[in-house]
């Protein structure tokens, strides 16, 4: 399957220095999840009211909503430093050592994909979390010890994109629990204006609006496609981005209005086609499509699952009405006789 698909929220590693560029640092500059905005504004003031660190954060929801960004945020907001690292980058309880010990007053650490953290260190994490200590075993055997270290008082900020793979003793452990939903098109609409600006893009409402609507809800999707859009722009356009030069760009990208590409397509198609509209197993769409399986549940579901293309059942995914509407397909009657790779139009 595409290694860089473009709507895809997942970010690709060349993109991570010029998106820096594009996050904001305050609570004032960040756009959408009022809700969420509201309540930090709220538990950060009263933290700082009392000197205190921030109480340990979790943000949820699917990738590409802007978790890694508030996470900085809220560092600047309490105005102290910021580490960073992942689940899978820990691997052994002296690496989760080394980084706790390293911490100064306040500081705050980041864990991204927390959910994929070895079970052996998230029991190092509950006496760090709760008392700021953490026990080393030295040694093996009759001859082994353990040596209690004070940890300074820090905040735990962490991010997943399923947090039903948290087990229940670290889940509590977090004072805060923000979930982040998908953005909508007048929010993105509003960021898509403010990194043109930022990139020195011209860019009117309405061609801002064109590529909201195929943004798929998601800010990292809406900044990439604003980078493509520009391309085209400046290489087959005046070098301004309105609504008829985001529609022409999208086209050639084969993104449609819902912002599905070639790959969500292929998901449906191959549901209703070889599946006769389901149900199908997860194992079976995944196989069948050439794609992971966690990377079908955490990175395309969720949005066909928004747009009520797909349904979830205990015997497995199943093509809505409208899926069949979307792709050209009689809602009833036989459907085999259709190419999985038939042009439609």
């Amino acid at each position: 399957m595409q290694d860089h698909r473009l709507v895809s929220a997942q970010a690709l590693g060349e993109e991570d220095y010029v998106d820096s560029s594009l996050r904001p640092l305050r609570l004032t500059e960040y756009i959408g999840q009022d809700k969420v905005k509201e309540n930090l504004e709220v538990f950060i003031s009263a933290a700082k009211g009392r000197g205190e660190s921030l109480d340990h954060v979790l943000l949820s929801g699917p990738p590409g909503l802007g978790k890694t960004t508030l996470a900085t945020i809220m560092a600047h907001e309490m105005g102290c430093s910021i580490r960073r690292t992942s689940g899978p980058a820990i691997e052994r309880p002296g690496d989760l050592a080394a980084i706790l010990t390293n911490l100064e007053p306040g500081d705050v650490l980041f864990i991204d994909e927390i959910h994929r953290l070895n079970r052996s260190i998230e029991e190092i994490m509950y006496p760090a979390m709760e008392d700021y200590v953490i026990d080393i075993v030295i040694g093996k055997g009759p001859a082994a010890r353990t040596l209690q270290i004070d940890l300074p008082p820090f905040t735990l900020i962490a991010a997943t994109t399923r947090p039903g793979l948290l087990s229940s003793p670290l889940r509590d452990r977090f004072g805060i629990n923000c979930r982040l939903d998908f953005y909508s098109e007048e929010d993105l609409s509003r960021i898509i204006v403010r990194a043109a600006s930022i990139l020195d893009i011209a860019i009117d409402t309405t061609g801002a609006g064109e590529i909201a609507r195929c943004s798929r809800g998601t800010p990292r999707v809406a900044n990439r496609l604003l980078k493509r859009v520009r391309d085209y722009a400046l290489v087959r356009g005046s070098g301004k981005i309105d609504s008829v030069t985001a529609v022409k760009a999208l086209e050639m990208l084969e993104i449609d209005s819902y912002g599905l590409d070639t790959v969500d397509r292929m998901i449906l198609d191959a549901i209703i086609i070889k599946f006769g509209g389901g149900p199908v197993g997860l194992d079976t769409l995944a196989a069948c499509i050439s794609e992971e399986t966690d990377t079908l549940t955490d990175v395309y579901e969720p949005y066909l699952l928004k747009l009520g293309f797909i349904h979830k059942t205990p015997r497995g995914r199943v093509a809505t009405e409208q899926a069949y509407r979307l792709m050209g397909y009689p809602v009833k009657g036989r459907v085999e006789e259709h190419s999985l790779f038939e042009d439609r139009e």
